[in-house]
């Protein structure tokens, strides 16, 4: 049952007068009765099907390595850190910021330790990179050329909002509108969609919070506090919120990037898991 549906226009001297929005109440016996299947996970359980997600983070702290190990943990029906893709799903990633030739290199490092295969339509890569003018999804225009190739798409990833999204100030509510909008039309016809954002100088996600009212997950990383240099990718992953906490789930925990081979760090990474200890009373 759709709600909201514009009744079209009338003629009035040759131009064309849109008339108000037709909207349909939905009592409560007939609402609870109408057979809507339950979400199911993509990556259980911190991403379900239709759903609005961000990722941030620090610049250089290793978000992207992390999204891209999201895109393909779903794209293969792979386990990553505490999570599980229950089976494989269509992932088209948007990059705006990095060279083609990082993006391949950090792709093929990942898909070496999920030790099976993705399929060559499961997992898309859109790199502003290879595009004439880059890809600014502020615009209808670049909006539209999303929609166009979505062609079956479950989860879109969107690395980082800084570069797809760059008019406006990011402190600017009313900025964030059109592009929310537009988000939520996404989730509305079934796609769920990763955004990637930095953090700013407090910590917290930089710009307008308005960004995470309709968000079922934020993802924060942070450097642990006895961090070094020498250490690599190595953060603590905290959710900020979590709609679908499952437990102990929930919890922070730090995740660290590490090579498969001692000898050839070129040759993949796995990522590796500890538990936070909480601080003692």
């Amino acid at each position: 049952m759709r709600v909201g549906q514009p009744r079209g226009c009338k003629e009035l001297n040759g131009t064309c007068k849109k008339t108000a929005v037709l909207f349909n109440p939905v009592g409560l016996q007939d609402f609870l009765s109408l057979g809507i299947p339950p979400r199911e996970m993509l990556l259980a359980p911190i991403l379900p099907e239709k759903s609005l997600s961000m990722l941030y983070a620090p610049r250089g702290i290793g978000k992207t390595l992390l999204a891209l190990s999201i895109g393909l943990a779903v794209a293969s029906g792979s386990n990553l850190l505490r999570w599980s893709a229950p089976r494989a799903r269509r992932v088209l990633y948007v990059d705006g910021e990095m060279t083609v030739a990082d993006l391949q290199q950090r792709l093929a490092q990942i898909a070496a330790s999920l030790g099976r295969e993705i399929s060559n339509d499961a997992f898309r890569m859109l790199a502003a990179d290879q595009t004439d003018r880059g890809i600014n999804l502020a615009t209808e225009e670049g909006q539209e050329g999303i929609n166009r190739v979505l062609d079956g798409t479950d989860l879109i990833v969107l690395d980082n909002l800084s570069t797809l999204f760059p008019n406006g100030s990011e402190n600017a509510g009313d900025a964030w509108v059109p592009m929310q909008n537009w988000l939520l039309k996404l989730r509305r016809s079934g796609v769920s969609v990763l955004f990637v954002h930095h953090a700013g100088t407090n910590g917290r996600q930089r710009g307008t919070s308005r960004r995470e009212d309709v968000l079922d997950t934020v993802i924060a990383l942070r450097r642990p506090e006895n961090y070094s240099s020498d250490q690599g990718v190595r953060f603590e992953i905290h959710f900020e919120k979590l709609r679908h906490r499952v437990g102990d789930l929930g919890q922070p925990f730090e995740a660290r990037a590490e090579p498969l081979s001692d000898e050839d760090a070129s040759s993949g990474i796995t990522w590796v898991r500890r538990e936070i200890k909480p601080a003692l009373p």
